[in-house]
């Protein structure tokens, strides 16, 4: 009697161990290597202005071995930017910088910008995915040291521009472009405190800057300007102060999209405090009276030592700033 009453129980937990195993076999195996590019559009140049592209970068996680992301990295290239944006975690192992070397190497010449994430401090460690669960993840104290200074000056040789805490300003294809960014919120490294005084710095040394920042709209119409806010991680409160600071368009990364989806529910964790349905792709941040297009990336990379993605496979993204109407 008892065993014929355990045999269905049995049976169920062998269907859901084999539909576990294969589930963790493709997202281990398959979809982690998924590279994908999202191609999006974002009204925010002024009327008549020529399209922009914009390749937006993130997540990378790179270890040195991975060459079938640094060949796809690569090839981004024929997409021919205006601009890349690089929101961080770039470095996934103590020799990463091997591996994103080879990634951008195409991309030398090509106008950037990028802001750190907390992989370009730290390693990673071997952790318990469940924890992500209970929150944010926190400090660990045995990373160990990465090489972001050897990071940021491959950059600079790119011609790259760092963004953490500060300002800068760039003409592309005719529209002004103001940037400003922050270092790693998820560490706490950010200094929104310093925004303001940047961006004040900023118009100071620029002859046709406007006064009336950050009342973007009231700029004058020979000096069309974008304004455009940077982060590795899309806290509320970062993205709250970047819409208060005039930004119309933000970029961040930091969520891996969620990186475990349930198909039909969307993302389990975020690790940070975003809503879940913003953990990727493009949306509208809104906040007081303001509100600017949001970009969050799902990423190109995983942990070395959690390797899998489901439902939400790697991606970068071609976004294309075209006139408002």
């Amino acid at each position: 009697m008892s065993r014929s009453k355990l045999a269905p129980a049995a049976q169920i937990a062998l269907a859901v161990g084999a539909a576990g195993a294969a589930a963790f076999a493709w997202g281990s195996l398959v979809e982690r290597k998924r590279w994908t590019l999202r191609r999006v559009e974002v009204p925010v140049l002024p009327a008549g202005s020529e399209p922009i592209k914009v390749l937006h970068l993130s997540d990378l996680h790179m270890a040195p071995w991975q060459h079938e992301k640094q060949a796809w990295v690569r090839s981004l290239a024929q997409l021919e930017p205006d601009l890349v944006v690089d929101t961080g975690d770039n470095l996934g192992h103590e020799r990463g910088l091997e591996g994103i070397r080879a990634a951008f190497e195409p991309f030398r010449g090509v106008p950037g910008i990028f802001v750190n994430g907390s992989n370009d401090y730290f390693g990673p460690v071997l952790k318990n995915p469940f924890l992500y669960f209970s929150g944010p993840s926190g400090h660990v104290p045995r990373s160990a040291r990465l090489d972001i200074d050897a990071l940021h000056a491959y950059f600079a040789e790119l011609g790259w521009t760092d963004l953490d805490n500060t300002a800068t300003s760039l003409d592309l294809r005719g529209t002004h472009f103001e940037f400003f960014g922050v270092d790693d919120p998820h560490k706490g490294f950010d200094r929104l405190d310093l925004i303001a005084s940047a961006i004040d710095d900023l118009r100071a040394e620029d002859p046709l800057g406007d006064e009336s920042w950050p009342d973007v709209a009231s700029a004058s119409p020979n000096r069309p300007t974008v304004t455009v806010g940077v982060a590795h991680a899309p806290y509320q409160r970062v993205l709250n102060s970047f819409v208060n600071h005039g930004a119309q368009l933000i970029l961040a990364g930091h969520t891996h999209g969620g990186q475990v989806c349930v198909p039909g529910f969307g993302a389990l964790v975020t690790n940070c405090d975003i809503p879940r349905e913003k953990v990727k792709g493009l949306s509208v941040w809104r906040h007081g009276l303001r509100s600017a297009y949001l970009n969050v990336s799902a990423g190109l990379g995983t942990s070395i030592y959690a390797p899998v993605r489901f439902a939400c496979p790697p991606e970068a993204t071609l976004i294309t700033l075209v006139a408002s109407s």
